[in-house]
């Protein structure tokens, strides 16, 4: 946390010791509870590497998960907060659940759970140096969670068809649909179901679940400002650094 607040960039924890996920986990707990013990409120979650383009843009092979806490949201049109020091931005479908999902849940069950569903933008920003890491590293790290921007509610019967396009300062940056998030965004949720109990946590109501990248990450470089937009609806979501 201290070299996220100094806008520092640390060498992977992977370079100097063997780290295990199990471990890698268990540093992000402490971190998320020094967050809530200096007054941020644990909103969600977001699911890292449920899509082919992120797993092979970071050369990961499996998902990973970090917490969502209040003071990670944005609205569309903001800047970045001036703290953050290598910010890249990721087009999502977010999952805001009206009942706890409980142990064992399919996607038939999480998708019972919902309340509503939304066009989103996560905003990453990793500890590791130019984003050189392994998945254990990432996860330590919180899976990067920054930022999140969560716009109006798609159709909920459509989120797998739901359709993306990026832009970065007006050029195409990449496209996509919900399902290129592992084939359904209540399949990435599920998985998370079962991965939060080992670790004594539940999805409950209320929370925000990010599903993950539907396209590769774009850098929000200096004076840019990065737009997607989404299908059905026409909602255009955006981000920008001054």
């Amino acid at each position: 946390m201290a070299a996220h607040s100094s806008r520092e960039t640390l060498s992977p924890i992977t370079d100097r010791a063997a780290v295990t996920l199990e471990d890698a986990y268990a540093i992000q707990g402490l971190l998320t509870q020094a967050r809530l013990n200096r007054g941020e409120r644990l909103i969600g979650w977001k699911l890292g590497y449920t899509s082919l383009a992120m797993r092979q843009q970071m050369r990961v092979d499996s998902p990973n998960f970090g917490p969502l806490t209040d003071a990670m949201v944005l609205v569309s049109g903001a800047a970045v907060p001036a703290t953050m020091t290598q910010p890249r931005v990721e087009p999502e479908i977010a999952l805001c659940f009206a009942h706890d999902v409980l142990f064992g849940a399919d996607r038939a069950a999480v998708v019972r759970c919902l309340g509503s569903a939304h066009a989103s933008l996560e905003i990453v920003d990793s500890v590791w140096g130019d984003y050189r890491f392994t998945l254990e590293d990432n996860t330590a790290d919180g899976s990067s969670a920054a930022g999140v921007v969560v716009g109006p509610a798609l159709p909920q019967d459509a989120i797998e068809r739901a359709e993306v396009a990026m832009w970065v300062d007006g050029e195409a940056a990449g496209c996509g649909v919900g399902s290129d998030a592992g084939g359904h965004p209540a399949d990435g949720v599920a998985w998370l179901v079962q991965q939060l109990t080992t670790l004594g946590y539940r999805l409950r109501a209320g929370d925000l679940v990010l599903t993950g990248g539907i396209t590769r990450a774009a850098p929000l470089r200096s004076a840019s400002i990065i737009t997607a937009l989404f299908n059905p609806g026409e909602i255009e979501l955006s981000i920008r650094r001054d």
